[in-house]
């Protein structure tokens, strides 16, 4: 039986009040329709920032140390749930079971480390010219932030999203990856577990266009987390400015391996193809060019031809296979505009 993915709001799973459903295809085999997505439309989006906005003052008085532990726990819980978010992360993504671990490991890691900021959030004093007068700084919580992430790690970018805005008393709205609901839940799921208060962390799925620009859009939304493509980082980034309320953008990337005359070819080789077929390349920090001196280049390309030879294509979850397919068609039509 297909499963059916929900949004989180002020502490309960509930349907979107869209009619169209997004299905949610494992790209190893796009026979397996693994479930769908609800659909999420302005007045959902509306709905999890309210419970956000209502949360906030509670969630903020909340000694940083004690969102820290909370914080922490969840960590503990990827670990725990390590073998499970790993399977349905290569279900739905697609990458091989071993990068989908590596990927719940990385994210519990990261949690786990930005739990302990709890206590280091210092402001500073401040030598004033004026006799007295006391001169400091304090930080606060800005409210309530709008978390947006992609598909291409779908587990470790919310979590490390999500971890430091609870740990500094922000309350979050995440909309995941239209691709990738069900690991989105899982996430969420494993900070709910760990103890963080109804309203405090809400979830929509959804698309976009709909959900993820009226996210960007609604009033309440104090700031906006956004890793995705440049064309969509750049809108968001100008909405934010004309909103008045900061984006942070973390977006694709052309990058280039440089191999001289006098390098390692044999190393150069092993990393350009690590970088480029790891995660189906599939990554902002992907191996995209190589930039070879001419006096090595024939050298480089037969290896890299050799190496790329050895690469076994398949589903992430055959322990044959070293590269997943593209997450979807539109991505592997993307990657076809390539060649």
């Amino acid at each position: 039986m297909a499963e059916q993915f929900l949004n989180f709001i002020d502490g309960e799973w509930i349907a979107g009040s869209g009619s169209n459903p997004i299905a949610d295809i494992n790209p190893a085999d796009t026979r397996e329709v693994i479930g769908h997505a609800t659909d999420s439309l302005e007045a959902d989006v509306d709905a999890a920032v309210q419970a956000a906005h209502g949360a906030f003052a509670s969630w903020r008085s909340t000694p940083a140390p004690v969102r820290g532990q909370i914080v922490a726990a969840a960590g503990r819980l990827f670990l725990e749930r390590v073998d499970q978010i790993a399977e349905v992360l290569t279900r739905e993504e697609g990458k091989i079971l071993a990068e989908a671990k590596g990927e719940v490991r990385k994210g519990s890691n990261l949690v786990e480390f930005l739990a302990g900021e709890s206590r280091r959030l210092n402001g500073e004093t401040i030598p004033s010219e004026m006799s007295k007068t006391f001169a400091y700084t304090l930080r606060v919580p800005l409210g309530v932030v709008g978390l947006i992430t992609p598909w291409n790690f779908p587990m470790a970018i919310p979590a490390w999203k999500i971890a430091p805005a609870l740990v500094c008393g922000n309350t979050v709205v995440l909309k995941g990856a239209e691709q990738t609901p069900w690991v989105s839940q899982l996430v969420v799921q494993a900070f709910v577990d760990a103890g963080v208060p109804k309203g405090v962390l809400n979830l929509i799925q959804g698309r976009g266009e709909t959900a993820g620009a009226a996210l960007v859009e609604h009033p309440l939304v104090e700031a906006i987390s956004f890793t995705g493509s440049t064309e969509i980082g750049h809108h968001i980034y100008a909405r934010g400015a004309a909103l008045g309320k900061p984006v942070q953008c973390e977006l694709g990337g052309k990058n280039p391996i440089i191999v001289l005359a006098d390098g390692d070819v044999d190393m150069a080789v092993a990393a350009t193809a690590k970088g480029a077929f790891g995660s189906t390349g599939q990554r902002c920090t992907a191996t995209s060019r190589a930039i070879v001196d001419a006096r090595v280049h024939d050298q480089f390309v037969d290896a890299l031809v050799r190496e790329a030879g050895l690469v076994v294509p398949g589903n992430g979850l055959n322990p044959a296979t070293t590269m997943g397919p593209s997450v979807d068609q539109d991505q592997f039509d993307k990657v076809h505009e390539y060649l």
